[in-house]
């Protein structure tokens, strides 16, 4: 469900670049919805999901269902009342957040104004879709992932519909797709209610100070907040230096960024999602050696996909990017600028889905503040990382400075997962279980194999533009399914076999 919410999001990019391109208004929206995005990670999948699932797993075990239900109430009312207030600030003082976020939106008024518009609509979002998150880990804990994985795949239907029904409706096109997010929301939430009502877990919304649950999921969150988001925060304040650079800049950002997006929620987010019921259950009842055993497994198979899919994409960035984007109003020139940023993501996607497999080890034990303290130094690091990069490129007027901000983000992610690994070992929680170094090494000749083929077999960049889409589609297909044959056959050849990936 999740490789199908990411086609579609893929299938919504490629609208989107090809109506609209890579202009000021592109940027305007895309800062408009990355806003309420960035808060749906912080207060939705992010944070929230990261305090809520280990809370109501523990409750789960250790409690009957009225006391699971009355959670639940009390959870959803709680939750409900701070996201309407954050909701109706957030619409208030929209041009304030435009000026945090884009502040060098500034010199265009009507970009600011567009962006704040933008905004006032886009923003509701939030308070549906986090209430999402919360619907999303009660199934979750009951093991039931595909509605929650199902349901992005409705708000990349509401934008590409939005595309064709709604913006022909307005002046400003850009208009039409601020209300299809808005309208993602509602229905986004709707579709959990069937299956929470089956499970007798339909939320009443109820507020009472000091609920014992409550006040725990509140002091494993605040904390949390700040440790889950790091990757978003860092991509923001990419988001941030990107609106004082050349027009486009926000959106080749976006565009590359949703590409690293495609295998780290397949592979990164999907794998978490399962393994955090999992862990806390398995702390709950004190299995040290099975929790132990789950990190592994999560590890192991991330890795198998995550090295071969950095290589892949950073050497096939431009044909991607050209196959999936380049019509309409995005051209050979976006695409050029978009494959830089993209090939300096990928450089860090091992990182991020590692990040992604570890930190549910310290949040399934309830520890939100050890991810805080190394989320505040990879944060830093990311910051500095992003002057001492950016600025020699702006000096040195270079074409392409953004690309420094793609580096910036992966290098504070190999930083991030370093401690964060460094902090389970240390702690005695996780130890690499035999045959790792084997493990990697098989990964390793295969990856270089498929990497020789794919630089032997991919095309010129000039003539991916020449083609039709057709064309491209075919050339592309061909080049995965080559570089996968080779990728595959070189593993088998070394031994692996499918019943090694299974979780025993």
């Amino acid at each position: 469900m999740t490789l199908l919410s990411r086609v579609f999001g893929l299938l919504r990019d490629i609208t989107l670049a090809t109506f609209f391109g890579a202009t000021g208004g592109t940027d305007a929206f895309l800062v408009a919805f990355k806003i309420p995005n960035f808060m749906r990670r912080l207060f939705g999948e992010g944070a929230f999901s990261l305090a809520f699932v280990p809370v109501f797993s523990e409750y789960k075990e250790k409690y009957d269902k009225a006391a699971l239900k009355d959670l639940v109430d009390h959870v959803a009312g709680t939750l409900g009342g701070f996201l309407l207030i954050l909701t109706l600030s957030g619409m208030v003082f929209a041009p304030a957040l435009v000026y945090l976020f884009a502040p060098g939106f500034t010199d265009d008024a009507q970009q600011m104004q567009l962006t704040a518009d933008l905004l006032r609509i886009t923003f509701p979002y939030i308070f549906f879709i986090a209430l999402v998150a919360f619907c999303g880990g009660i199934l979750n804990s009951y093991h039931q992932f595909a509605i929650p994985a199902f349901t992005p795949v409705l708000l990349n239907i509401s934008l590409i519909g939005s595309v064709f029904l709604l913006s022909p409706l307005f002046e400003e096109p850009l208009m039409g797709l601020a209300w299809g997010v808005a309208i993602a929301g509602v229905v986004q939430l709707l579709i959990q209610f069937p299956a929470l009502r089956k499970l007798e877990l339909l939320p009443s919304p109820k507020i009472k100070r000091g609920h014992a649950g409550i006040k725990k999921i509140t002091t494993l969150m605040l904390p949390a907040i700040f440790g889950s988001s790091v990757a978003q925060i860092n991509l923001l304040l990419d988001t941030v230096i990107a609106s004082f650079l050349i027009t486009g800049s926000v959106t080749w950002l976006y565009y590359s960024d949703r590409l690293l997006e495609f295998p780290l929620g397949v592979l990164g987010i999907a794998i978490a999602t399962v393994i955090l019921p999992t862990l806390s259950q398995q702390h709950s009842r004190d299995s040290a050696e099975q929790f132990n055993q789950t990190l592994n497994w999560a590890l192991r198979l991330v890795s198998l996909i995550s090295i071969p899919a950095c290589i892949a994409l950073f050497i096939l960035a431009g044909p991607i990017l050209s196959s999936l984007f380049e019509y309409g109003k995005f051209t050979a020139h976006d695409t050029y600028f978009s494959s830089l940023s993209l090939m300096a993501y990928m450089l860090g996607l091992p990182a991020l889905i590692a990040i992604k497999i570890l930190a549910p080890g310290y949040y399934a034990r309830q520890d939100t503040r050890t991810p805080v303290r190394i989320g505040i130094i990879a944060m830093v690091c990311n910051m500095v990382m992003n002057i001492a990069f950016v600025v020699p490129l702006v000096m040195a007027d270079y074409e392409a400075p953004h690309i420094g901000l793609a580096l910036a983000t992966s290098g504070s992610a190999y930083i991030n997962a370093i401690l964060l690994y460094r902090g389970l070992r240390k702690a005695g929680i996780f130890h690499p279980l035999a045959g790792w170094l084997s493990w990697l090494f098989r990964i390793l000749i295969a990856s270089t194999a498929m990497a020789a083929s794919l630089f032997w077999l991919e095309p010129a960049a000039i003539e991916w533009s020449q083609w039709q889409l057709l064309e491209r589609l075919l050339h592309l297909a061909g080049l995965i399914f080559a570089g996968l044959l080779v990728y595959t056959v070189l593993l088998w050849s070394q031994g692996l076999r499918p019943s090694q990936l299974r979780k025993q």
